[in-house]
């Protein structure tokens, strides 16, 4: 394998691709990056077994071939070059760089050794824009659980319907579900539980201008657009039914300023014991009160206008949850609406057209 590629393309290409190697791993070909040299370009593979990430970079091919090689030490060695042409080749097992003066030689290991890629055919997929896909991931993917115990709930579920994309998540505290309008294809409708790490480098991969293809071939889905490529194993089983947990009946609505509730609850939050962050938040017509009482460090109290003309209510929530689905809000104010202090609240985006964006949260136990 003989090539030469701008420094530049190469830096990109090598940032594209680690990001998907593991940071640690008992299987030392892991930790290398494929490298594929073709008359066209040259393709880079990674992947931590789970998600792959293929990449294709121009580059000048003077001879074909393939070898793996230390992704990270590259990205690191390419990241110091002059920027200068660089010429990549290979000495049987070793990939040589020389740029300028610069000259490395890392040792590599066989291109059969590498895990071969899931194969996913995108002739029956779906065409989605990257803008749609990434304000999907980016607005649900934040709830998803990190606990072992349910492995369906470490899974965003993504619904495809005909016109329709919606990505759920959920921790089983709190609930994150966004649904955007697509082109109608005319494509059977989908379910998809895709690992949160496969979207967060759709996310990072893909930008909001480009198309991207999507289809999937028994447990691998595939993401692909011109020159970079996106495969990850779904998780498999039922996603719990989130209908039945996003509540139809709240009834005490108020209307608030996104900011300063958000900058109310991290207050509060400095106040609120470790183990539960609980607050307490008192509704009565015009405001809200907010109360922190932690008995072996203080307390706090805090108030803000609101739109609400309900009946009186108080109900207690985790601090961090509230801050989380409020980061996440794309609008200036929000409704927030429950029911009693123990069924779960819904927070929404206000205004006129507001996305549809649905966030749950749980409220904790108020004890006395």
């Amino acid at each position: 394998m003989n090539f030469t590629i701008t420094r530049q393309n190469l830096h990109t290409g090598l940032a594209a691709v680690s990001a998907s190697i593991p940071s640690k791993t008992t299987l030392p070909v892991l930790s290398n990056i494929l490298f594929e040299a073709a008359a066209d370009g040259v393709w880079m593979s990674g992947t931590d077994l789970d998600v792959a990430v293929r990449v294709k970079v121009l580059a000048d091919v003077k001879e074909p071939g393939s070898l793996t090689a230390p992704g990270k030490k590259l990205q690191e060695i390419t990241r110091e070059l002059p920027d200068q042409p660089v010429e990549v080749a290979t000495r049987g097992e070793q990939i040589e760089l020389k740029c300028g003066r610069s000259h490395f030689k890392l040792n590599g290991l066989p291109a059969d050794e590498f895990p071969t890629l899931a194969s996913v055919d995108f002739s029956d997929g779906i065409t989605v824009t990257g803008k749609a896909l990434n304000a999907l991931i980016h607005h649900t993917s934040f709830a998803v659980s990190t606990e072992e115990s349910r492995p369906i709930l470490n899974g965003v579920l993504w619904e495809l319907r005909d016109g329709e994309m919606k990505m759920v998540a959920t921790n089983g505290h709190r609930l994150a579900r966004m649904s955007v309008k697509v082109e109608a294809t005319g494509t059977a409708s989908a379910d998809f539980i895709v690992p949160p790490a496969a979207l967060t480098q759709v996310q990072r991969l893909f930008k909001d201008t480009e198309s991207l293809e999507v289809a999937k071939s028994g447990n691998h889905l595939g993401f692909r657009a011109d020159t970079t490529e996106v495969y990850t194993r779904l998780i498999e089983g039922t996603y719990p039914n989130y209908g039945q947990v996003i509540p139809r009946d709240n009834d005490k609505v108020a209307t608030i300023d996104k900011k300063l509730l958000e900058s109310a609850v991290r207050r509060m939050a400095v106040v609120a014991s470790d183990q539960t962050h609980r607050i307490r938040m008192k509704f009565e017509s015009g405001r809200v009160h907010l109360n922190v009482l932690t008995p072996d460090l203080g307390e706090g109290h805090d108030e803000l206008e609101v739109g609400y003309d309900g009946e009186e209510l108080e109900i207690g929530f985790n601090a961090n949850y509230l801050l989380e689905v409020l980061r996440y809000m794309p609008s200036d104010e929000v409704k927030v609406a429950f029911k009693a202090p123990e069924r779960a609240a819904t927070i929404e985006p206000a205004g006129e057209g507001a996305a549809d964006y649905l966030c749950l949260v749980m409220p904790l136990r108020l004890l006395d």
